[in-house]
């Protein structure tokens, strides 16, 4: 019985690869047409053709781009106005190889190698970099002209509504609720979502079960974060963990003048947790990730393409896989996907409400659909993909530098990240408190037992350290 289960298994698994290969072949051609596509509806929109990163077009720029040093990183800086730490960005956003070419065994060069060749062939005063990457740094640094204007804001393909654009530019969208009395609290509560997602996760499931008592003393913060729900979503931004480190502290912590504060982060948001934990190893007083996407690397990969590959499998099944594999692999395809989704997202809403008789709750839905393309496609890879080398330095200085509690929960049926990525947090900090959940997935969680999980947060904030 065992080996026939063990061998059905095993023909699944081959099926699963067989199909997968057939598919995500002709998926490499279908990107190839909707790069030629965009690229002329681009133009007749807004006037210009716009770089992708599917190709492998780069762009030395003499008096445009200059490197600095600084804390003993390179920093490229577009007319004294931009400055962005060439590590800031993941090579996977344009070195991605078809599948064929995987099957063939050829590897992408490294953009180590590619930002040495940079440094010893150019100038103090020239880089060569990705066109895409210029393009999008002009337009931060106001240099448009007529072959490289900046990018519209929105974009064409982008929702144009109050809701996904607001008018402030310079500041996050900020749930909060403070004690009822409006009194003095003690200290705060930071709670960050995940990818494709907005603070509604939170202000709709664990929030509202928040005990009266844990609020009297605290005040709970929920951000949308830079690019999703209703925070703005620059055209011209690269989506950098800095940059959304950046913008949760001028928005939360220097806005409301935080003080000592717990941080609560689901999925990619346990990322930008971790970085800001290490920024503020002071003020942190416990850290509670909930499915983590952490991945070892092993000893002579690369990492930010390896965690490509851990994230996105490039498998049909499980759907989960396939929608991660569609999003990592595929930037013109993954735009299309925006188009009808969150460009229309409001008719989406609508139809979703009329269709249940209005008797289901769309906040998850409101969270996938608010977000652009430029947002979703640099956030997965400048953040998770490039969080490859950088997570292992945020886990190590909370090892050795915070004294503070942290928790990690992960459902044990996530079929996205899997449970050995919390484990693994558990190997670089063995203080942490790993907490497996029967039954609940990447998303049930939280939205299945968010009355158990308030508990559980109000009794580890309740821990003195």
């Amino acid at each position: 019985m065992a080996a026939a289960r063990s061998a059905l298994a095993s023909a699944g698994r081959a099926a699963n690869e067989a199909v997968s290969f057939v598919v995500f072949m002709l998926l490499d051609a279908l990107e190839v047409l909707l790069c030629l596509v965009y690229k002329v509806a681009d133009y007749v929109a807004e006037g210009a053709w716009r770089p992708c990163y599917c190709s492998s077009s780069a762009v030395a720029a003499p008096g445009k781009i200059v490197v600095a040093e600084r804390g003993g990183s390179k920093v490229v800086s577009m007319l004294s106005s931009t400055k962005l730490l060439l590590e800031d960005i993941s090579d996977t956003l344009y070195t991605r190889p078809s599948l064929l070419a995987s099957a063939a065994g050829s590897s992408p060069p490294s953009f180590s190698r590619r930002r040495e060749n940079a440094r010893t062939s150019a100038s103090a005063t020239t880089l060569t970099v990705h066109s895409a990457i210029v393009q999008i740094l002009r337009g931060k640094a106001g240099a448009g002209d007529d072959e490289h204007k900046p990018y519209p804001s929105p974009r064409w393909s982008d929702c144009h509504c109050a809701n996904c654009n607001p008018a402030d530019a310079d500041r996050l969208f900020v749930h909060v609720e403070g004690p009822h009395d409006g009194g003095a609290t003690e200290e705060d509560v930071l709670f960050i979502h995940g990818f494709i997602s907005s603070s509604g996760f939170w202000t709709e499931t664990v929030l509202p079960h928040v005990s009266r008592e844990a609020r009297a003393r605290r005040r709970l913060f929920a951000v949308d974060l830079l690019g999703f729900g209703r925070s703005p979503k620059p055209a011209d931004s690269l989506y950098t963990l800095r940059e959304h480190v950046e913008m949760i502290e001028r928005s939360v912590i220097e806005r409301y003048k935080v003080g000592p504060f717990h941080i609560v982060a689901h999925s990619l948001g346990s990322i930008l947790a971790l970085a800001l934990a290490v920024k503020y190893p002071a003020a942190v007083k416990s850290i509670t990730l909930v499915a983590p996407p952490y991945f070892p690397v092993p000893k002579g990969e690369m990492g930010t393409q390896y965690v490509l590959r851990a994230v996105a499998p490039r498998r049909v099944w499980p759907a989960i896989a396939f929608g991660a594999s569609v999003a990592c692999w595929y930037e013109h395809l993954g735009r299309t996907v925006s188009i009808v989704l969150c460009k229309h997202h409001r008719l989406w809403e609508l139809a979703f409400r009329v269709f249940t008789l209005y008797r289901v709750r769309t906040y998850l839905m409101d969270g996938f659909f608010c977000h652009t393309h430029i947002a979703s496609w640099h956030t997965l890879h400048n953040i998770i993909c490039g969080s490859a080398g950088k997570i292992d330095k945020c886990l190590e200085t909370v090892r050795d530098q915070l004294t503070c509690g942290v928790t990690i929960y992960h459902g044990d049926d996530d079929e996205l990240l899997p449970v050995g990525c919390s484990y693994a947090v558990q190997s670089k900090i063995p203080r942490a408190n790993v907490k497996v959940i029967d039954g609940k997935d990447h998303v049930t969680i939280v939205v299945q037992r968010q009355r158990e999980l308030a508990r559980e947060l109000e009794e580890i904030w309740d821990t003195k350290r």
